[in-house]
């Protein structure tokens, strides 16, 4: 694709627009946009090369050092892995050098459904090595030939089709949201990778039949490493981790935070509705109103495993998942095990700029009920505990294993 350099003055005029106006705050991480485009204008606007001048305004967007901030193509979209084939990574100093570990592999993705196990490394994309710092990405809707050693130090060389949202013959492969189990007769595990879903009807339920079957236990490990996020059907689960109605925290849009605001006035969201037949409803009580919006549990009464309740995070533990552990974190709920989560807790947008570009911004910000905005700090947990490629390659979840060790002594 061809761009002029009236096209590439009006991308980049639009792309400016945009962050000035619709970006939640450019100065959150202490940055002077004004200065950025000084300093990069006259570079982007010489590149010819279509390629380049994405690669430059992406650039340029991303001094911003916030969440849900690019730009890219939408012919060209390249994905993380933690949405392409549903599994996170670690960098791991093997016996060759520093390689990429698969730390997070969600059931029912595709590199779950390849075999691919936490502990086994990436060797090669498509026949090409890679290794730390470059990060593993994939293009959707593509197959990409994947080379994997084992934990055992065997090969797993495999294909793996990279699911498309628009194509018919690969539907968007999508991991299983919540699983559970009992790993004794007094300790479950609730295993939450997702929230799918805006309003998240059908995770809310499967979160209660897990909750179900769980009754009878006394302590509840809570596994969020790897989590991606998503919609409001976190609260059920947050919801069954307190007994009464206890405020979580709140949105807060761009217009609400630069006018002033009462967080005590917000509307409030406070109960995920048991059928779809109630979403026309929300959508007619929450449509005229500014999106900054407060949410509260839904007081679902005490558990048998209530004080005894351990929650799992990582690195790749973001969005929804984080605002899960921050609330059980303000309320001395639980006890976190792992490690810092991302700090990934704005709310995106896509905005179209012309030329098929898209530009991505945080338009709204997440607040815990106390204040404190975690983007870019993430959840620190109160016991560290790193995932051991070692252990791993015996089969031990070192994770795991110091989340038992801290409930079993509670």
């Amino acid at each position: 694709m061809n761009l002029t350099r009236q096209d590439r003055e009006a991308i980049f005029k639009k792309v400016c627009h945009l962050v000035e106006t619709r970006h939640f705050n450019t100065k959150l991480n202490g940055v002077d946009w004004h200065s950025v485009v000084e300093v990069r204008a006259g570079r982007i606007l010489q590149i010819e090369e279509a390629e380049e001048f994405e690669k430059e305004i992406h650039e340029l967007v991303s001094q911003l050092k916030t969440s849900h901030t690019g730009f890219f193509h939408r012919s060209a979209r390249r994905i993380p892995a933690r949405f392409a084939i549903n599994a996170t990574f670690q960098r791991c100093q093997a016996s060759d050098g520093e390689r990429w570990m698969f730390l997070d592999v969600h059931e029912g993705g595709p590199a779950h459904a390849a075999g691919i196990e936490p502990g086994d490394l990436l060797m090669a994309l498509n026949g090409e090595e890679i290794r730390p710092p470059v990060a593993p990405m994939f293009r959707m809707g593509e197959p990409i030939k994947i080379a994997v050693q084992r934990r055992d130090g065997t090969e797993l060389p495999s294909t793996l089709a990279v699911p498309s949202p628009k194509s018919k013959e690969r539907p968007m492969a999508v991991p299983r949201a919540i699983s559970y189990s009992k790993l004794s007769d007094s300790i479950g595990l609730v295993k939450a990778t997702m929230f799918p879903g805006a309003v998240g009807i059908d995770v809310a339920r499967d979160i209660t039949n897990a909750m179900t079957e769980l009754r009878d236990c006394t302590r509840l490990i809570v596994d969020l490493r790897g989590n991606t996020g998503g919609g409001i059907g976190g609260l059920r689960l947050m919801s069954y981790l307190t007994p009464g109605r206890l405020p979580v925290g709140y949105s807060l849009t761009k217009r609400r935070a630069e006018n002033g605001y009462n967080k005590e006035k917000l509307p409030c969201f406070e109960r995920i509705p048991s059928r779809k037949s109630a979403l026309p409803w929300l959508v007619l009580r929450y449509a005229f109103v500014d999106k900054s919006i407060v949410v509260v549990t839904e007081g679902l009464g005490p558990q048998k495993f209530h004080g005894r309740i351990v929650v799992l995070v990582n690195q790749h533990t973001t969005s929804a998942g984080e605002m899960i552990a921050a609330f059980v974190k303000e309320n001395n709920l639980a006890t976190i095990v792992g490690t810092t989560t991302a700090g990934r807790l704005l709310s995106g947008s896509v905005f179209k700029v012309g030329h098929g570009y898209i530009l991505g911004l945080p338009v709204a910000a997440y607040l815990t009920w106390q204040g404190s905005l975690l983007e870019g700090k993430g959840v620190y947990p109160h016991v560290s505990a790193e995932l051991d490629w070692e252990a791993l390659k015996h089969s031990r979840d070192t994770q795991i294993e110091k989340a038992l060790e801290l409930i079993r002594n509670a």
